[in-house]
C-alpha cells in the first residue's frame, strides 16, 4: 500500500509541475516607430512579445517595420487621426469629414508603407475616434485587410467598438499610458499599474514611446516581471472580453451607414464583486483530490491489493 501511495503521489506531482499557475496577460506596444532608429533598435532588442506601432509617413517606416518583424515583434500601423485640440495635422491625418474613399485610400497607402502589419492603432485622434460616422468608415476600410484595431483611448467616449459591430474587425483597448511624463519614477509607477491591472482583470495593454527614459525603465523592469504575469502580444488578446463604455455620438451632417449584420451579441453579465483568481495552490489541491478519487486510480488500488493478497 505504501508503494501504491508513492505511485499516486508521483503522478500527482507530475501533473502539478505541468499545470500552469494563474497568470495575468500584459501586452506592451511602443508607438511612434520610424523616426529614431538608434533608440528603436534598443526596443527591438527586448523580448519579442513587445510590439511596435509604426508611423506610415516616418522616414524609416519600412526599415523599422521590417526589422521588427524579422526580430519576432508584432507590427502595427500607427495612423494619425484628428485630435480635438487645434494643432497642425500630419500628412494623411484621418478626419471625420473625409469621404469613405479618402479614408480607404489613406489606409491602403499606410498598409503598403508598413510591411507585416497585423493591426492598426490611432496616433492622437480624440476627434476622429469620438465620431461614429468617421469610425464606421475606418472599420469598413480595415475589414479589407484583416487588421485589428487597438484603440489608444485618447478620449473616453471612443466610438471604435460601436463602429466595429457588424464588421469582421476586432477591437482591443489600451489601459495604461506608460510615459505621459518622461520621468523614470513616473514610468515605473505606470508600469506597475499595468501589472496590477493585468493581474486583477486577466489582461491589460500598455502603450509607451521610444523615449530614452521609457527604454531604460523597460530594460530594468521587464527582467523582473512577476511570475504570475505573462508578456503577450496585443494580437493574443483579441478574444479577451472587451466592454464598450461609449455613448452614441451622432453630431454630424453625414449619414450613418448601418452595420451589415444586425446581430449585436449578448451583453456581458458583470459580477457584483470582482472574481477571485484561482491560485495554483488551490488548483493543485483540487487536482490531487480528483486523481485520488478517479476510477482509474481506484482500479489500480484494487489490483494492487489483489496482488498483495496473492503474495
Amino acid at each position: 500500500m505504501l508503494q501504491f501511495r508513492r505511485i499516486v503521489l508521483s503522478v500527482t506531482s507530475a501533473l502539478v509541475l505541468a499545470a500552469p499557475a494563474f497568470a495575468g496577460k500584459l501586452a506592451i506596444v511602443i508607438d511612434d516607430f520610424g523616426y529614431r532608429p538608434q533608440t528603436e533598435n534598443q526596443v527591438l532588442a527586448m523580448p519579442s512579445a513587445i510590439s511596435v506601432a509604426v508611423l506610415p509617413n516616418a522616414p524609416h517606416a519600412r526599415e523599422m517595420a521590417t526589422k521588427a518583424h524579422n526580430s519576432g515583434h508584432q507590427v502595427l500601423i500607427h495612423l494619425p487621426m484628428a485630435p480635438l485640440s487645434k494643432q497642425p495635422l500630419e500628412k494623411d491625418t484621418l478626419r471625420p469629414d473625409m469621404s469613405s474613399d479618402e479614408i480607404a485610400r489613406i489606409i491602403h497607402d499606410a498598409y503598403n508603407k508598413v510591411p507585416y502589419a497585423v493591426g492598426l492603432n490611432n496616433h492622437m485622434g480624440s476627434a476622429m475616434t469620438s465620431s461614429l460616422p468617421g469610425m464606421l468608415k475606418v472599420m469598413q476600410a480595415l475589414e479589407r485587410y484583416n487588421l485589428y484595431f487597438l484603440d489608444s483611448m485618447t478620449i473616453g467616449n471612443s466610438q471604435a467598438m460601436r463602429a466595429a459591430q457588424g464588421t469582421g474587425v476586432k477591437v482591443i483597448k489600451r489601459k495604461v499610458f506608460l510615459d505621459d511624463t518622461q520621468n523614470e519614477a513616473d514610468i515605473r509607477v505606470q508600469f506597475n499599474r499595468a501589472v496590477q491591472l493585468a493581474r486583477r482583470n486577466g489582461s491589460a495593454i500598455a502603450i509607451g514611446h521610444p523615449h530614452p527614459t521609457t527604454v531604460r525603465v523597460l530594460q530594468q523592469m521587464l527582467p523582473t516581471l512577476p511570475g504570475d504575469i505573462t508578456l503577450v502580444r496585443p494580437g493574443d488578446l483579441l478574444n479577451e472580453p472587451q466592454v464598450d463604455t461609449s455613448t452614441p455620438n451622432l453630431n454630424t451632417t453625414q449619414p450613418v451607414s448601418q452595420p451589415r449584420n444586425p446581430f449585436r451579441g449578448v451583453k456581458l453579465c458583470k459580477p457584483k464583486k470582482p472574481l477571485e483568481p484561482v491560485y495554483a495552490t488551490h488548483f493543485f489541491s483540487v487536482i490531487g483530490e480528483s486523481i485520488s478519487e478517479s476510477t482509474l486510480v481506484k482500479y489500480v488500488q484494487q489490483q494492487w491489493q489483489g496482488w498483495g493478497n496473492k503474495s
